[in-house]
C-alpha cells in the first residue's frame, strides 16, 4: 500500500517527466526542421509557409534567433488567447465542445475540492479509528472516510457534504447541457451549405426484377417525394478496389525511396529481396521490382473498377439520396417511408468525409448478429482483462512480490526502490495494458456495422467506458483491496468481512492517485511532445519527399482520438465523484490533470489536429450520461460504504439521491436531447428560404453531383459513369419504371402488355 512517500516519489517522477516533456516540445517547436509537425493544421490550411527560405542554410534547420528562447512558454497563454467563437470557426463545434469537457470538469471539481478539504478533511483526520484495527493502512488513509469510528455521528457531515456534491454537479451539468445545446443549434443555423444537410442515406431497398437499385430508389422517391427529391447517388461495393488503391500508394512510396536512394548515389542500383518482409527470397532490382508491382496493381485495379461497373451484384441495396431543400431532407430522414418498417430504411447522412465506406456493403439483416456476437465478444474481452488488472494490483502489494521472487527481498525492501515499485510502478503498468485496447475496440464497432467515423468513434467510446468502469475501476478495487487485506480476512469470522471491505475500498485511492500522475499528468504533458509524428515525419522527409506535395503528405496532423480520449476523462469523473466524499485527498491530483490537459488539448486543436469530421457535438448526450451514470455510481457506492460503517440508519436518505439524478437525468434528456437527435423543420425551412433568397440561381444538383461517390473513383474520367442520378430538373407528373406491377405509377407496365416508356419520353411528352 502506498504511503506519502511514495505518492512523492511517484509525484517527483511524474512531474519531472511533464516537465521533460514540455520543455523539450517548447525547445522542439521553435526549430524550423519541425515546423510541419507541431503546427500542421495552418499548413492545411494554406495560412502559413516553409520558414527559412533564403539566408544562411543552417536557419532552415534550426533557430538562431535566441529572443525567442526567452518566450519558450508563450504558447500557454496563446493557447488560450482565442476566443470561442473563433475556435468554432478555426476548428469547428466538435472540437470546441470537446474541450467543454475539461471546462466542466474544473465548474465541478474546484467547489467540490474546496468543501471537502474545509469540511471533511478536518472530521476524517481527527479520529484514530485505524490505529485500533488490524487493516494495513497508511498516513493518507487517515484522511479518508475510514478512519471514521464505527457508527459515528460524525458521518452526518458526510451525508450533507453528498447532497451538495450532488445537487451542485446537476447544476453545472443542466446549465452546460442547455449550453451545448444553443451552441448547436447556433452552429447549424449559421453553417456554411453542405451535402449532408440535403442528403440522406438510404438502406435495405427491396430487389426488384426488372429495375436495378438506382432506378427502384429514383422511382420511389419521385413518387413519394416528388416535390422535393432532387437526385441519387447508389452505393457500391468497393471495398476490394480500396484496397487495391492503398496497396498501390504502399508500393509507389517504396519506389520513391529507391529511386531517392539511387538518385543519391548512382554507382550502385538499389536491390531488395522478394520473400517474407524483404527478408528472404531472391534479390532483384528494387526501382524495376516495385515499378512491375505498381503496373500490376494498375491493370488489377482497371479490372476491378470495369467489373463493378458491369456487375449488379456489386450494387448495394442503399442510396444517398439527395433533396431540394433541407426540409424535404428533414421529413425524408426522420419519417417512415412504407408501412414495412424493415425495408426503404432512412438517416440523415454523415457528411462525404465522415462516411465509412467499408460497412455500406453489410446487409442490414446482419447487423443484428454482428451485434450480438460483439457483444458476447466484448463480455469475453472484459472478463480476459481481469487477469492483468489483478497483475496490476499486486504490482502494489510488497508482500506479493516478496513471496513471488524471495530473492529479490533485499532490493524491494530499499526505501527508494519500495517507493518506486508502491507509487510509480502499478499506474505505468495498468497504462501500458490499456495501449491497444482503444484499437481492439474501434475494430469490434467497425465490425457491428455502423456507416460513419463519428459513430464508429462515439460506439468505441461507450466500449472503452464499460471497460474501464468495470475493469479499471471495480476490478482494481476489488482485486485490490483483497490482496491488501488478504490476512485481515483469514484472521476474522466471516460477519465481518464487509466491514473490512467497508474500510479498506477507500484506501485503494492511493493506487488511483499514481494512476492519475501516470496518465493524466505525464501522459498529457507526453501528447504535446508528439514524438511519434515528429519521428516518422523526418524519416518520410528524408526516405520519400520529393515535392512540397510529398511533404504535405508526410504530416501526421491526427485528430481528437474522441474513441479514446473521452472515456479516459469520464474516469476522472468517476474518480471524483466517487472519491470526493470517501477520499478527498485524491481530488487536487483531479484538478491538476484537467487544467493541464484543457491547456494542452486547447493549443492541439488550435495548431496540430485536423479533425476527421464535423458532427456539430453530436456526442454531448453521451458525455452528460456518463457523467450521470459516474454521480449514480458514486451514490450507490457510498450507500453501501456507509451499511458497512454502522450508518444503516441513512439508507432511505442517501436512495433519495439517486432516484433524484435519474428523474434529472430524464428531464435533461427530454429538455435538450432532441436538439442532438433530430433537425427542427421550423430551422430547416428557414435556412432555405434565406439561401433561396440569396443565392436563386443557385445550381444545387451540381453541386451535389459527386458529394457521395466513393472515394477510389473521385478524381477519374469515369466518375459520371457512377453517377446515377437524373439528367435535368424538369417537372415530372407521371413517373417512368421498368416494373411489372402498376403499384405507385399511372404509366402502363408490361403486366397489361404495353411497352414502357422511358423518363425521358415521358418528359418530352409531357412538355409538347
Amino acid at each position: 500500500m502506498a504511503t506519502i512517500e511514495d505518492i512523492g516519489v511517484s509525484a517527483a517522477i511524474n512531474i519531472l517527466s511533464a516537465m521533460i516533456f514540455l520543455l523539450a516540445f517548447a525547445f522542439l517547436r521553435l526549430q524550423p526542421i519541425n515546423d510541419r509537425v507541431y503546427f500542421p493544421k495552418w499548413y492545411l490550411k494554406g495560412a502559413r509557409q516553409s520558414p527559412g527560405h533564403g539566408g544562411a542554410s543552417v536557419r532552415k534547420f534550426v533557430n538562431l534567433d535566441m529572443r525567442s528562447y526567452l518566450k519558450f512558454l508563450s504558447w500557454m497563454p496563446a493557447a488560450l488567447q482565442m476566443p470561442e467563437d473563433e475556435l468554432i470557426s478555426h476548428a469547428g463545434l466538435d472540437s470546441a465542445v470537446y474541450l467543454r469537457i475539461y471546462l466542466v470538469g474544473l465548474k465541478i471539481f474546484v467547489p467540490i475540492t474546496i468543501l471537502a478539504f474545509l469540511v471533511l478533511v478536518p472530521v476524517n483526520w481527527t479520529n484514530e479509528t485505524l490505529e485500533g484495527m488490524t487493516v494495513q493502512h497508511s498516513d493518507i488513509d487517515k484522511l479518508s472516510i475510514s478512519n471514521i469510528p464505527y457508527g459515528s455521528k460524525r458521518f452526518i457531515a458526510h451525508l450533507t457534504m453528498a447532497y451538495v456534491f450532488t445537487f451542485w454537479t446537476c447544476y453545472v451539468l443542466l446549465r452546460e447541457y442547455g449550453i451545448v445545446a444553443t451552441m448547436r443549434l447556433r452552429f447549424l443555423a449559421s453553417e456554411k451549405r453542405r451535402p449532408d444537410q440535403f442528403t440522406v442515406l438510404v438502406r435495405n431497398i427491396p430487389p426488384d426484377p426488372d429495375e436495378s437499385i438506382g432506378e427502384l430508389a429514383e422511382h420511389f422517391f419521385l413518387v413519394n417525394h416528388p416535390d422535393h427529391y432532387l437526385t441519387q447517388q447508389v452505393v457500391y461495393n468497393a471495398n476490394k478496389l480500396a484496397k487495391l488503391v492503398k496497396e498501390k500508394k504502399k508500393v509507389q512510396n517504396w519506389l520513391d525511396y529507391y529511386q531517392l536512394k539511387y538518385e543519391r548515389n548512382t554507382s550502385k542500383r538499389p536491390t531488395v529481396k522478394t520473400g517474407f518482409l524483404g527478408c528472404f527470397g531472391s534479390k532483384v532490382d528494387a526501382i524495376e521490382h516495385y515499378a512491375s508491382e505498381i503496373e500490376r496493381i494498375e491493370n488489377e485495379e482497371a479490372e476491378e473498377r470495369e467489373r463493378i461497373m458491369k456487375d449488379p451484384k456489386l450494387v448495394v441495396p442503399a442510396a444517398f439520396v439527395s433533396f431540394r431543400s433541407r426540409w424535404g431532407a428533414a421529413v425524408c430522414a426522420q419519417t417512415q417511408q412504407t408501412s414495412n418498417p424493415t425495408v426503404w430504411l432512412t438517416e440523415w447522412a454523415p457528411e462525404p468525409r465522415d462516411v465509412y465506406w467499408d460497412n455500406l456493403s453489410i446487409p442490414v439483416v446482419h447487423l443484428t448478429v454482428r451485434r450480438l456476437i460483439i457483444a458476447v465478444a466484448f463480455f469475453f474481452l472484459n472478463f480476459f482483462y481481469i487477469v492483468p488488472i489483478t497483475f496490476v494490483q499486486s504490482l502494489a502489494n510488497l508482500q506479493g512480490i516478496e513471496k513471488a521472487v524471495p530473492f529479490l527481498k533485499p532490493l524491494i525492501e530499499m526505501p527508494t526502490i519500495k517507493s518506486f515499485i508502491q507509487g510509480f510502478l502499478p499506474g505505468i503498468a495498468l497504462k501500458i495494458f490499456l495501449i491497444l485496447l482503444p484499437s481492439i475496440l474501434m475494430f469490434m464497432s467497425k465490425v457491428e456495422g455502423l456507416t460513419s467515423v463519428s459513430s464508429l468513434e462515439r460506439r468505441s467510446a461507450s466500449k472503452f467506458y464499460i471497460f474501464i468502469f468495470f475493469n479499471v475501476f471495480l476490478t482494481s478495487i476489488i482485486a485490490g483491496s483483497a490482496l491488501e487485506q488478504l490476512q485481515s480476512y483469514l484472521h476474522q469470522s466471516a460477519n465481518q468481512i464487509p466491514r473490512t471491505i467497508g474500510v479498506a475500498i477507500p484506501m485503494k485511492a492511493t493506487f488511483f492517485i499514481t494512476y492519475v500522475m501516470v496518465d493524466g499528468w505525464a501522459g498529457v504533458a507526453g501528447e504535446i511532445l508528439r514524438l511519434k509524428p515528429l519521428v516518422i515525419f523526418h524519416l518520410k522527409n528524408f526516405f520519400l519527399v520529393k515535392t512540397e506535395k510529398d511533404r504535405e503528405e508526410a504530416m501526421d496532423p491526427g485528430s481528437i482520438g474522441f474513441d479514446s480520449n473521452e472515456p479516459q476523462i469520464q474516469l476522472y469523473f468517476l474518480l471524483g465523484l466517487v472519491y470526493a466524499v470517501v477520499t478527498p485527498f485524491l481530488l487536487p491530483f483531479i484538478l491538476i490533470f484537467f487544467v493541464l490537459a484543457y491547456v494542452v488539448y486547447r493549443h492541439q486543436i488550435i495548431n496540430v489536429y485536423n479533425q476527421e469530421y464535423e458532427s456539430a457535438a453530436a456526442f454531448w448526450p453521451s458525455v452528460h450520461g456518463r457523467i450521470i451514470t459516474a454521480l449514480i455510481i458514486s451514490q450507490l457506492l457510498f450507500l453501501g460504504l456507509l451499511s458497512t460503517k454502522g450508518a444503516g440508519q441513512s439508507t432511505p436518505v442517501l436512495l433519495v439521491l439517486p432516484v433524484v439524478t435519474f428523474y434529472f437525468h430524464k428531464y435533461c434528456k427530454n429538455r435538450f436531447e432532441p436538439a442532438f437527435v433530430e433537425y427542427p423543420l421550423q430551422e430547416a425551412m428557414r435556412k432555405d428560404t434565406l439561401e433561396r433568397a440569396r443565392e436563386p440561381g443557385f445550381d444545387l444538383k451540381t453541386y451535389l453531383a459527386d458529394a457521395y461517390i466513393h472515394p477510389v473513383f473521385k478524381g477519374d474520367n469515369d466518375d459520371e459513369k457512377f453517377s446515377m442520378g437524373d439528367e435535368g430538373e424538369a417537372e415530372q407528373v407521371l413517373v417512368a419504371t421498368k416494373r411489372q406491377s402498376r403499384r405507385n405509377t399511372p404509366v402502363p407496365s408490361r403486366h397489361n402488355g404495353s411497352e414502357v416508356p422511358s423518363l425521358p419520353e415521358i418528359v418530352n411528352e409531357q412538355r409538347l
